[in-house]
């Protein structure tokens, strides 16, 4: 049995298969709408029904209160309907552009810019034509059917020959991926993968960018400025990357040699926990807000910020609250662990 979605303003319809999640069959069919996670854990996918009923799967409520789903918002990453339905949802451009491919792919090279950051190259197949938006990611497919996913951190045009992509990978320890890739992973070993997937990439605007990372969440961010630079946008940007101390700032060379050879790039690290004996001379506490002290009116800017869950929350809330920022022009990716999705 097939199900019809109607999407609003835009018109758009597609179905919707017995039993699936109305994002799931919008990835399936290359319609373009805004999602993170996929997992119920982000929120950025809350779109409101108009129509229909439906029911949902296992969220938090961070994502999706009582309230909200009380006055009528779905998540469609987890929602599945049970009459057809009509959503409010803004599309995204680009979104389902490119297929989503399932696709072995070979360790090339394994790097450790820090203790707990490793670097990968990962080989595209040489058959499988592999597209994606900077900024969007691919899940790895695991024993058991598990997933992980990571952001890819070069842009498309940056893949070299051979065709290879970046990702980025903090250990956590007692992680099912990360311990494999600390300990036991090495070059020439063959994963599976799928993507790509997700709705944070660049826009077209002529505003003025804040580019907002924390941790591992730079590894997008990297991506958006290699096509700024790739594409020739000339738009100023302000590249925000917070970490705990000088050595989570794993690409800290990286970013300075961006923005000494890119006019409109600006670069400014922030330490939530600067060394002791005072050899820290740049920005201290909490990245989002050193953005707020140098913007405070952020009303003509736009926003893409990847990191950790809080950050991105408290970025999202206090840039929209009380700099002026329009609630669109906040693009974000939360880089929900599997400990964020399944909180105690």
């Amino acid at each position: 049995m097939h199900l019809s979605i109607t999407l609003q303003p835009s018109g758009r319809t597609f179905d919707v298969q017995r039993n699936e999640p109305i994002l799931t069959a919008a990835i399936r069919q290359g319609v373009g709408l805004p999602y993170g996670c996929k997992d119920g854990a982000c929120g950025s996918c809350k779109s409101r029904l108009l129509a229909g009923r439906v029911i949902h799967g296992a969220h938090q409520l961070k994502a999706l209160s009582e309230a909200e789903e009380a006055a009528g918002l779905v998540l469609t990453c987890c929602a599945t309907p049970q009459t057809d339905c009509v959503l409010e949802a803004r599309s995204v451009p680009g979104a389902g552009e490119f297929p989503v491919l399932k696709m072995p792919t070979r360790v090339l090279a394994i790097d450790r810019p820090s203790a707990d950051v490793a670097v990968l190259r990962m080989q595209l197949p040489a058959n499988q034509r592999f597209q994606y938006h900077a900024g969007q990611y691919v899940e790895f497919i695991l024993s058991g059917g598990a997933r992980r996913s990571y952001s890819m951190a070069n842009a498309p045009g940056r893949v070299g020959n051979p065709p290879a992509i970046e990702l980025h990978i903090r250990h956590m320890p007692g992680g099912l991926f990360t311990d494999q890739v600390f300990s036991t992973l090495k070059e020439k070993d063959i994963l599976r993968i799928e993507g790509p997937f997700g709705s944070f990439f660049l826009r077209e605007s002529s505003k003025p960018v804040i580019l907002l990372a924390s941790g591992t969440g730079f590894a997008p961010i990297k991506a958006l400025i290699e096509q700024m630079q790739d594409s020739g946008v000339d738009r100023p940007a302000t590249l925000y990357w917070g970490c705990r101390g000088k050595a989570d700032l794993y690409l800290h060379d990286w970013a300075l040699q961006a923005a000494a050879t890119m006019p409109n790039l600006r670069y400014v690290p922030v330490l939530s926990e600067p060394p002791a004996d005072g050899r820290w001379s740049g920005r201290t506490g909490l990245v989002h807000q050193a953005v707020m002290a140098d913007w405070p009116d952020l009303s003509g800017h736009q926003v893409y910020a990847c990191g950790t869950p809080l950050m991105v929350d408290a970025a999202q809330r206090d840039f929209i609250a009380r700099c002026g920022l329009p609630a669109d022009e906040f693009l974000a990716d939360a880089f929900t662990s599997e400990a964020d999705k399944h909180p105690v």
